[in-house]
């Protein structure tokens, strides 16, 4: 089953996907795709619906981020032996946390605004968890019972402000803007083997990321459990797990960043695209 949520920013309806791509109107079961609708009974509850008897959604809406109300969105550093090799960093021995704030989720395809003052802002495609039941100091043995399904991520960054200015990654990594999310959250029996999946980046129509999460350092029940030890993690909570090689930062000869007009398109095996436009910093923000 693939959740959504499509509409205007700020007014998003909730829905899915049917078999044949095309979206359903979920508003007369559920008012919304709230970490509640993630449960396992509530889930098995959605999956029982028919798709052809909900409401057809006409034209090409805009798709939100699939999870409203997200109460954390946590994010795990270094967790692809090449990806920390480009960064000239070591192999990390426990996975490396650090939060993007909420305030920077967005959906799959809305604009990428670089903050002001920027010079390396960069992309991270990456596979993101949906958390569905409270997960406290579960084992990695539970740890998958507790996830609802898995999501498309860019996780946006800027280095400079990551790694120049002091302090903890937090602040490079949560701008306004820097966490589309989506198109749909696919549910875990629809995924399969989350440490499977084919992942892949382009910058103006050239490939930049190609690579799998099999290769992860952590693996996704390893995260769940690990993660679980410092916070509790409650329905819709995300998980964004790292990022394979070919990042802007680790270009060769020279690091290339992301500028104003660049398009960039990524993508994950069975979770759907993106598609983002980089805008200039603007006060007004983004429409």
């Amino acid at each position: 089953m693939k959740l959504l949520r499509y509409g205007p920013k700020g007014s998003e309806k909730p829905g899915l996907l049917d078999a044949d791509g095309k979206i359903r109107d979920l508003s007369g079961h559920v008012a919304d795709i709230t970490g509640a609708q993630l449960s396992p009974a509530s889930l098995k509850a959605l999956a029982a619906i028919d798709p052809t008897t909900l409401p057809l959604v006409e034209g090409s809406p805009r798709y939100g981020c699939p999870v409203a109300g997200v109460s954390k969105f946590i994010a795990v550093g270094l967790n692809f032996a090449d990806h920390a090799a480009e960064s000239n960093l070591p192999i990390p021995e426990e996975p490396v946390l650090f939060t993007k704030a909420v305030s920077c989720l967005q959906g799959p395809n809305d604009p990428v605004m670089i903050p002001r003052g920027s010079v390396k802002t960069d992309w991270e495609v990456e596979l993101g968890v949906v958390i569905g039941s409270r997960a406290s100091y579960v084992t990695e043995a539970e740890a998958l019972d507790h996830v609802a399904g898995y999501v498309l991520i860019n996780d946006v960054s800027e280095r400079a402000f990551q790694i120049e200015r002091g302090g903890t990654w937090d602040k490079g990594k949560g701008c306004d803007t820097f966490g589309p999310v989506g198109p749909w959250m696919v549910t875990s029996d629809e995924v399969g083997d989350p440490q499977n999946l084919g992942m892949w980046l382009d910058v103006n129509g050239q490939r930049k990321q190609d690579g799998s999460s099999k290769t992860m350092i952590f693996p996704i029940s390893k995260l769940v459990s690990y993660i679980s030890e410092f916070m509790t993690l409650e329905p819709g909570d995300l998980i964004t797990t790292g990022t394979p090689p070919g990042v802007g930062m680790g270009q060769k000869p020279e690091p290339v960043y992301l500028k104003a007009g660049d398009e960039i398109r990524l993508g994950i095996e069975k979770l759907g695209e993106q598609r983002q436009i980089v805008v200039a910093w603007s006060k007004e923000g983004v429409a």
